[in-house]
């Protein structure tokens, strides 16, 4: 059994420093080779701060560039223990020191930690001669003193286990002396200390023992044979005892690396010298070079290695000679670098999505680069050669942390592509480019927003319920429930009605419904706020304010206001024969609740007792005369208005008017509720009969009654006449200014609303008291009633017309009145 495995249960750990940072640290630990499964290497868990409950919560990782894994945590005894044993000289071969690194990674935070393990040597190794037995021909003629290069031993072990003695076996002929190199090594040596006899004794066996000084020490024999010639008494000799050179790593098959030579000053073929690689050189580089026997050059014959990397070998010059001679020298090889190979990037974590409100600073992504390259060549240097609001942070050597460095906005950019470049110190430098895309998280940052503030709709009066008016819509850019609207209707109070009483909300879609009819005539308009909310925590709102417009329809006809029947009859209007053509016969005064086109007016004559006789202005309503009354033209007239307004349908009203043409006033007005009367023509003969007949009449009828009134007058010492006066007759005025029986005057005067001093008015004018009176009947405008007053001679005392419309409201026309007294 190994010696170092017989002492295996006995192993020393020593933890020689340990540092831990939230950022960045390193942990180092030593250990001695073939350490037995199991062993506790040190507490990895106190060094860090940390417990074993949280390496698990922060899924704590081991990294490592080994195939192998020597060690690893074991969270019961929260330790690092052996997994592997490890053996230093298959890890580290050649190497004064044998290091593993490992990185130790933890999340929720991220933590990078560097553990170092140096694997201690033990003596497990014992010494050994790689060429084997020794060979030696000596010339009997060497004088006492010679000295004969013995190989060294080999011990792959380090430092004190690694230094070697030298002991040869007894021997009268012969003592062991060390030799010194260049360099300072020093290596076994053979020396002659009694001349040899060959017919005493032609071949002498020696053992040549090593010996390191490891606990315990070990050793190593090689079996010497030393054979004595009788020729040849001059060996070669180099120009140099060692050649050096430098080459690269990438140096072809081939090249030569050397040219030795030797001189022997011996003749014949004891002077003739080969050469070939000495058996003092290492075996595993006997297959590198290549030496050609006759020139002395040597060649590359495979591939040095790996860098930085210094390869000893020895020539060795033997002359022809029976006993050939021979001298050796070193050749030391020193590899360089070549810059042959990428640097590597090498994602270990990254944070994708990231939220967008992620505050600056904030570590997403952890890379590691590595360069097999050594020396500048293998030097990396990382950054970040695309934009977005990023950076590259190095953690520590051949680590880099990829940082927030700026604002996110989702809205504005949802993904960046971040392109790392990694260099190295070469020359040229050699370049590798990796792309990482981090997209951004949505958060519920925006607030729904209308196009406007306030919104416009328009609904056509006397809708059903349930129609359609219009939507309300915003927009969110966020994603999902952050980004998802819905509406609800805010109960304020408008035009004294709540607003959920008229109309509803869909609260996915934002469509606005009527929840009634409406009528513009009771309500022209209202307003009303919608809230948008969005599906994020919290939640984020906004309000429009939707002005709701109702449209007027023609569903109302026109109302006539004047003239109106009374008590079923048609109103009746005297027209004096001998007016004029435009006389005012009345103006028909009508109103539309309806606005707009709808409440457009327009005034015809639909049918009329004669058509020609009157007109009407289809804006104002004012029926006129078209014409000068004929003496054929029949005394009443029937006359139907239309009032039609704009609407679409038009909508329409009527009023029947009677006219009477009359040379006088009436005291009893004429009964038109009888058929229609049209103008008839009557012969020559029959119109003189009827006018003589009637002239006669007249003048029988009023001497009876001038005779009648005189009697009365004498008998009642008072008088009472009646007419019907009108503003183009006012000798009936004249006569009542000559009537003494006239004591007071009061006007009265019943119309109704909206009318100007063009109007007319139904007036009725009482003069005097009890039976003593004079009464007027007709349409009258206000100019035309103040001449009346003037035209019978009032003038004192002032009393006054009142006007009172439909709604009961006054407006007085002051009119200068007076008192008579006697004829």
């Amino acid at each position: 059994m190994p010696i170092g495995r017989m002492f295996g249960w006995k192993v020393a750990v020593v933890c020689l420093w340990v540092s831990c940072g939230s950022a960045a640290g390193h942990l180092e630990y030593s250990v001695l080779e073939e350490t037995q499964r199991g062993v506790a290497v040190g507490n990895i868990t106190a060094d860090l701060g940390l417990s074993a409950a949280a390496l698990s919560l922060r899924n704590f990782r081991f990294l490592s560039s080994h195939d192998e894994p020597y060690f690893g945590v074991d969270l019961a005894s929260d330790s690092l223990v052996v997994r592997e044993p490890a053996d230093r000289e298959r890890l580290c071969e050649a190497k004064v020191a044998c290091v593993l690194t490992y990185e130790l990674v933890l999340e929720d935070p991220l933590e990078l930690h560097e553990m170092r393990v140096h694997v201690l040597d033990t003596n497990d190794n014992s010494p050994f001669f790689p060429a084997g037995d020794v060979q030696l021909h000596i010339p009997e003629f060497l004088m006492p003193g010679s000295r004969f290069t013995l190989p060294n031993a080999q011990d792959a072990d380090e430092g004190s286990n690694r230094v070697l003695s030298y002991r040869l076996s007894p021997s009268q002929h012969f003592r062991l002396d060390m030799g010194s190199r260049v360099d300072g090594s020093e290596y076994p040596e053979l020396v002659l200390e009694k001349a040899l006899d060959r017919e005493e004794r032609a071949t002498h066996r020696l053992v040549l023992t090593a010996r390191d000084r490891g606990q315990p020490a070990r050793s190593g024999d090689a079996q010497v044979t030393i054979i004595v010639v009788d020729t040849n008494d001059n060996a070669p000799v180099f120009e140099r005892t060692v050649y050096r050179t430098k080459v690269p790593e990438t140096v072809p098959n081939g090249t030569v690396l050397f040219r030795v030579q030797a001189s022997d000053p011996d003749e014949g073929t004891n002077g003739e010298i080969r050469y070939f690689l000495s058996n003092s050189t290492h075996a595993k580089l006997r297959h590198h070079f290549h030496v050609h026997p006759r020139s002395g050059e040597v060649r590359v014959a495979a591939s040095l290695g790996l860098p930085e990397t210094l390869l000893e070998a020895y020539i060795e010059a033997r002359d022809e000679g029976a006993f050939g001679l021979a001298s050796t020298a070193k050749l030391l090889v020193q590899v360089t670098d070549v810059n042959d190979h990428a640097p590597e990037v090498n994602l270990l974590t990254l944070s994708s999505p990231v939220s967008e409100d992620v505050t600056p600073g904030t570590v997403i992504a952890l890379l590691s680069v590595r360069d097999e390259d050594l020396g500048p060549n293998g030097k990396v240097t990382c950054k970040m050669s695309s934009g977005g609001p990023f950076k590259m942070k190095a953690s520590f050597d051949n680590y880099y942390s990829l940082l927030i460095d700026g604002p996110l906005d989702r809205e504005q950019v949802s993904e960046y592509q971040v392109l790392i470049t990694a260099s190295d110190g070469g020359s040229p430098p050699l370049t590798v480019r990796r792309t990482l895309t981090v997209s951004v998280a949505d958060v519920n940052d925006n607030t729904p927003s209308f196009p406007q503030q306030q919104q416009e709709l328009f609904v056509a009066e006397n809708n059903g319920p349930g129609a359609s008016l219009g939507r309300v819509f915003a927009q969110d850019p966020d994603l999902g429930k952050n980004g998802l609207v819905f509406y609800e209707l805010l109960d304020i109070i408008s035009e004294g009605q709540i607003a959920s009483s008229l109309v509803a909300v869909e609260s996915s879609s934002g469509a606005i419904t009527a929840k009634t009819s409406f009528d513009f005539e009771q309500l022209k308009g209202f307003h009303f706020q919608v809230e948008a909310r969005d599906g994020g925590i919290p939640p984020r709102s906004a309000v429009v304010t939707v002005n709701l417009f109702v449209v007027d329809r023609n569903d109302n006809a026109p109302v006539i206001l004047f003239p109106l029947p009374r008590n079923g009859s048609v109103p009746v209007e005297i027209v004096p024969r001998s007016a004029r053509t435009g006389h005012l016969v009345t103006k028909v005064v009508a109103e539309d609740a309806d606005s707009g086109s709808n409440a457009w007016l327009s005034y015809h004559i639909s049918r009329a007792s004669d058509s020609s006789l009157f007109r009407i202005s289809a804006n104002m309503g004012e029926l006129r005369t078209a014409r000068l009354a004929l003496p054929n033209d029949v005394v009443k007239q029937r006359v139907v208005v239309v009032v039609r307004d704009h609407g679409e349908p038009s909508l329409s009203s009527s009023v029947t008017l009677g006219v009477l043409l009359s040379n006088s006033a009436s005291r009893v007005l004429p009964d038109f509720e009888d058929a229609w009367e049209t103008g008839g023509h009557l012969s020559a003969q029959n119109l003189y009969l009827v006018i003589a007949l009637a002239c006669i009449s007249f003048l029988f009828l009023g001497c009876l009654l001038f005779c009648v009134c005189i009697k009365l007058s004498q008998n009642l010492g008072c008088c009472s006449q009646s007419c019907y006066c009108s503003p183009e007759e006012p000798r009936c005025g004249r006569n009542m200014a000559s009537n003494p029986c006239m004591t007071s005057a009061t006007i009265d005067i019943t119309t109704t609303e909206r009318l100007s001093q063009t109007y007319l008015y139904r007036a009725s004018l009482g003069l005097g008291s009890d039976y003593n009176s004079l009464l007027l009947r007709g349409e009258y405008n206000a100019a035309d009633l103040r001449n009346l007053a003037a035209g019978v001679g009032l003038s004192l005392p002032i009393s006054h017309i009142q006007i009172r419309n439909r709604k009961g409201e006054h407006a007085n026309i002051n009119v200068m009145v007076s008192k008579f007294y006697g004829i």
